[in-house]
């Protein structure tokens, strides 16, 4: 392993503020225990880094979030999530407090699932629109591969997989086949409405980003 790697850097950080904890009742000085201070924050900071990472590696490799629950120290699956989703950092935006990011994750969810049955509601159109995509000929690579996609999401129960494969075929079918390309078109506006609804239904109790204080 790597001298500078993170892990010996908090193993030698570790191990110095533990040698300043041991000096305490000999003599450590005021500045010895300010830096120790400082590198137990440096830990903490770095150790609740870890934890996130350690749990989608979990999730990654299988783990469900019952059994993560008791080494996380909570008492269900439920609480385990919460406290993930507290912890990982928000990609898109850096700023979220740990409850905006649980919001922001029901948020999705809520809209994946209004989605979702929008789509089976319209599972008829869909699947029609899609068997029609489905049997052009003389088509471009892209939209070949988009159709490769179709017919593969044809073949599942869930008609929201048909979603993403159709908007992109549709792309490609606007010269020569304006009418399919129109449908598609229509049906994506009907599902991106859906979706805005949700999030704007979900946005209005999403809680507000509170400043930080910092103590003098």
């Amino acid at each position: 392993m790597a001298a500078d790697s993170p892990r010996n850097d908090v193993a030698w950080s570790l191990a110095s503020v533990h040698a300043t904890m041991s000096r305490l009742d000999t003599g450590a000085d005021p500045a010895e225990l300010i830096e120790a201070l400082a590198r137990l924050r440096e830990l903490r900071d770095e150790l609740t880094g870890w934890e996130p990472t350690l749990i989608h590696a979990a999730r990654a490799r299988g783990a469900s979030w019952a059994q993560l629950a008791p080494a996380l120290g909570v008492a269900s699956r439920q609480a385990a999530e919460r406290r993930y989703l507290r912890l990982k950092p928000n990609e898109g935006d850096p700023a979220m407090t740990g409850e905006q990011r649980v919001q922001a994750a029901r948020d999705e969810r809520a809209s994946e699932r209004a989605l979702a049955d929008w789509a089976r509601d319209n599972a008829a159109n869909l699947r029609a629109l899609a068997g029609q995509v489905a049997a052009l000929d003389g088509l471009d690579d892209p939209t070949k591969a988009s159709v490769q996609r179709i017919h593969d999401a044809l073949g599942k129960d869930d008609t929201t997989a048909l979603l993403d494969p159709l908007t992109r075929a549709g792309e490609g079918l606007g010269q020569d086949h304006p009418r399919l390309a129109r449908l598609i078109s229509d049906l994506g506006e009907q599902a991106t409405a859906v979706r805005h609804a949700i999030q704007r239904r979900t946005g209005a109790r999403r809680p507000a980003a509170q400043p930080s204080e910092e103590e003098g």
